[in-house]
């Protein structure tokens, strides 16, 4: 892009945190100037002594380029750009690919060498200068899905995402081959090299088609100085990550996504950041970005610095971040990393470790304004574009509107649920009927919030096992547990989200400096697995009765919730028509060859899915015909039918509705579940 200059209202906007393009203004644009092609440098360090240009053109002499101070702690300077050469990078720059960076002579009277906080592109690690790149030049041709997005109505539509991180999805060359490519691990060649942003589109873009999901989910692309921080703990809030290739060829990569029809979510990182000396901290040799009091300052259990949300430079910076990624970038929404981070100041910190508000209290104030104004700026702008939470307090109404005290997000990652059934699915089944409530209990929230229900990066590590390796029992219970898992999550109420290796079963936790295990497709089980997963996807597209009433009871009944002793849970689902699917799920592996559900209708059940299915590597226990729904009641039910009952499974059925009217029962003869056993 093309610098713009800044008038008045708008360096008031960027000090007063009301900025969403301060991207246009700040780092490093091309610029014409009485016909001749310029470079134009801006930073924002207002208590420096003095700052100064460096890189490759000048000899890295930190006294050569100086930039002059403007009245608000701008610093600017314009270079012709034949100073820079041409590196070959960036197709409509007057020059691109030079490195840089800022040397500034701080408040504290030492020089430090500081890379562009507004750089679109970084040298690859472990190096870590700017470099000169135009964002001009590419050609989108996602102009259909963008117009389809803005109509579309996400709460009420499919929504089932693959989170994806490109390091490790995929690389080039075998783990046993020794290839020693640029881009491999810690000089060690076993994992082979990085996929670039081109090579991942090539095979990444048609799997997730073939599997059935509708978006992406990238861990953060942003610049980054340390592999094994997954990316979160961001470097460069403007620049993506050289590790995969240029800044344009992530604009093809996603470009690509809306062509074939995949959204893409992109992780942001708004909360904190590295300490690395490069880096944002102590920018000006004073507190720019950061609170001065470590008690607010620092995030101890991360080992980096917290973003100061009370100043608005800062609300600014991080506003236009935000902006930059959905403009220039196209993503369909952010994935808010740590948001409780950002709403409380005792956030993992125990007693006198935190400062309160001015009212004594907990609560980010600041924090919470900024969400509010950034959620709502971002639905404004973007329409159709998502702000999603993780967040993992109790903070009301996450996705409520700001009206009534909301922060306005369009999804929260349901975090409640998930622990719930994972700690749940761990225990030995001869146990789990001590602790049923861990499987309804979601039930009494369920629609506070727009949910998404996660199976995310974060718990296939640090011990915690894999997907698979969470299931007890020997391979065929481990496998069939997670099938049964799997098909449960399609039924309950939100949007999904898997990481990538759940869909075929890899064993080991995982890898952040490897790819995945694929090999294990050649053997038993996995692709079993990953061919349920993907018919339990497409099932989910196919059936409006899973998506189109994702947010009240009228999308959702329990058949059966109070069956703890024989870990049975089963459920309907309703579109908005009132077609109806019955969701039947033994998490145990004993076979029932005549187990009763009371329903509410009478009519006919059809299974239309079985993850007990021998194509899917199970016993092959189904329901051959049609089953008739009786008028018997059972339990809170005036109707009822009787199935069977594979061990380990979730088996859907389709219910077709007897016309007629409506039976209900008289209160005597409702029998409770303590009675019926």
């Amino acid at each position: 892009m093309r610098y713009t200059a800044m008038n008045a209202a708008e360096r008031e906007n960027f000090h007063r945190g009301f900025s969403d393009s301060a991207y246009q203004m700040f780092g490093a644009h091309p610029v014409e100037q009485d016909g001749r092609a310029m470079w134009h440098f801006c930073v924002w360090a207002p208590n420096a002594q003095r700052v100064c240009l460096v890189g490759d053109f000048n000899g890295w002499d930190r006294e050569a380029t100086p930039l002059a101070k403007q009245f608000d702690g701008t610093w600017e300077i314009r270079l012709p750009a034949e100073t820079f050469g041409d590196g070959g990078i960036g197709d409509n720059a007057p020059a691109a690919g030079s490195l840089y960076k800022f040397a500034v002579y701080g408040a504290d009277g030492q020089w430090q060498f500081k890379a562009d906080p507004y750089a679109f592109y970084t040298q690859m690690r472990p190096d870590n200068a700017s470099r000169l790149y135009s964002l001009e030049g590419y050609e989108w041709g996602d102009e259909a899905w963008l117009r389809r997005r803005a109509a579309w109505d996400s709460h009420h539509s499919p929504m089932n995402i693959y989170e994806v991180h490109l390091g490790s999805w995929k690389r080039i060359g075998s783990q046993k081959s020794g290839d020693g490519h640029a881009g491999s691990v810690s000089g060690s060649g076993d994992a082979g090299r990085f996929m670039s942003y081109l090579e991942t589109a090539d095979e990444l873009i048609p799997y997730v088609k073939e599997m059935g999901y509708t978006h992406l989910e990238l861990m953060p692309v942003m610049e980054h100085p340390l592999d094994m921080s997954w990316g979160y703990q961001v470097s460069g809030f403007f620049s993506a990550t050289s590790r995969y290739g240029q800044p344009k060829d992530l604009m093809a990569f996603i470009d690509r996504c809306h062509r074939e029809g995949l959204g893409v979510i992109l992780d942001w990182v708004p909360a904190h950041f590295p300490k690395d000396e490069v880096g944002l901290r102590r920018f000006d040799g004073t507190c720019c970005y950061e609170h001065p009091d470590a008690r607010r300052g620092e995030m101890p259990q991360w080992g980096t610095c917290m973003f100061d949300l009370a100043k608005g430079e800062v609300q600014s910076f991080l506003m236009s971040s935000a902006f930059f990624w959905l403009k220039y970038f196209h993503a369909d929404g952010l994935r808010v990393d740590a948001v409780s981070s950002m709403l409380y100041h005792d956030f993992c910190r125990g007693e006198g470790q935190w400062l309160p508000n001015i009212h004594g209290g907990r609560e980010n104030l600041e924090g919470i304004d900024f969400l509010q104004r950034l959620n709502t700026r971002v639905a404004a702008a973007f329409p159709g574009a998502m702000m999603i939470a993780e967040e993992s307090s109790a903070f009301p109404r996450v996705t409520g509107k700001v009206e009534d005290g909301g922060l306005a997000f369009t999804y929260k990652w349901n975090m409640g649920w998930m622990n719930d059934i994972l700690s749940y699915c761990k225990k030995d089944p001869v146990y789990r009927k001590w602790h049923h409530d861990k499987l309804t209990f979601s039930l009494m929230y369920a629609f506070h919030e727009y949910f998404i229900l996660p199976f995310s990066h974060d718990e296939v590590v640090h011990g915690k096992g894999s997907m698979l390796d969470k299931q007890p029992g020997d391979i065929w219970k481990k496998f069939a547990g997670l099938r049964a898992l799997y098909g449960y999550t399609i039924g309950h109420p939100g949007k999904k989200l898997l990481f990538m290796g759940g869909e075929f079963g890899q064993f080991i936790e995982w890898r952040f400096d490897d790819q995945l295990d694929w090999f294990l497709l050649l053997y038993d089980m996995h692709p079993q697995l990953q061919r349920c997963v993907r018919d339990l996807n497409h099932l989910y597209l196919d059936t409006p009765a899973l998506y189109q009433v994702d947010d009240g009871w009228n999308g959702f009944q329990w058949a059966e919730a109070d069956e703890k002793d024989l870990s049975i849970a089963a459920f309907l689902r309703m579109d908005k028509h009132g077609k109806t699917v019955l969701f039947v799920t033994n998490f145990t592996p004993e076979y029932r060859p005549a187990w009763r559900v009371g329903l509410p209708t009478g009519g006919t059940m059809t299974e239309i899915f079985n993850t007990d299915s021998t194509e899917y590597g199970g016993s092959g226990q189904h329901n051959p015909a049609p089953v008739k729904i009786e008028s018997k009641p059972h339990r809170q039910h005036p109707y009822s039918a009787e199935i069977t009952v594979p061990p380990l499974s979730t088996v859907i059925y389709r219910v077709d509705k007897k016309p007629g009217r409506k039976k209900t029962l008289k209160p005597e003869t409702i029998t409770s579940s303590s009675q019926s056993k």
